[in-house]
């Protein structure tokens, strides 16, 4: 018998290594970043029991031809200055904090007049707001 010789068995890692590679540059040419949103936001949710009416909030209505009025005072005009004026009036003696504004949008009003309301109770130091809306009828 002749010995037989001892040899290690040899692992080539060249293919393996030119595959990862080829995978490595198909994720970076394929992938698309794509930044989502800047601001870190928690998005409401909505529930179908409508919360407590407050008796001391303000409502700013909104009607679909763009007049807006501040708990049933017609205001002269849309302008944030008007709002953000009407505002301070209202609020003038009460707690800010406790300060608590709904706007009551018609569904046919702009766009343009709801972001103004918005920003002018920003402006009048409002920091609790709500949107007023309807439930849907079942179909």
């Amino acid at each position: 018998m002749s010995p037989r010789r001892q040899h290690e068995p040899e692992i080539n890692l060249t293919p393996l290594i030119d595959v990862v590679f080829l995978m490595l540059i198909f994720f970076m040419v394929s992938t698309t970043f794509i930044q989502q949103t800047r601001l870190d936001v928690t998005l409401p949710s909505a529930s179908a029991v409508a919360p407590e009416a407050e008796p001391d909030a303000l409502h700013l209505t909104i009607d679909a031809q763009g007049n807006m009025f501040l708990d049933e005072r017609r205001l002269r005009n849309g302008r944030r200055e008007t709002i953000e004026r009407a505002l301070a009036e209202a609020l003038a003696g009460r707690d800010p904090d406790a300060a608590h504004l709904i706007i009551d949008a018609d569904a046919r009003a702009r766009h343009q007049m709801v972001i103004r309301a918005l920003d002018a109770a920003g402006r009048a130091g409002v920091s609790r707001v709500g949107m007023a809306a309807a439930a849907e009828s079942a179909q």
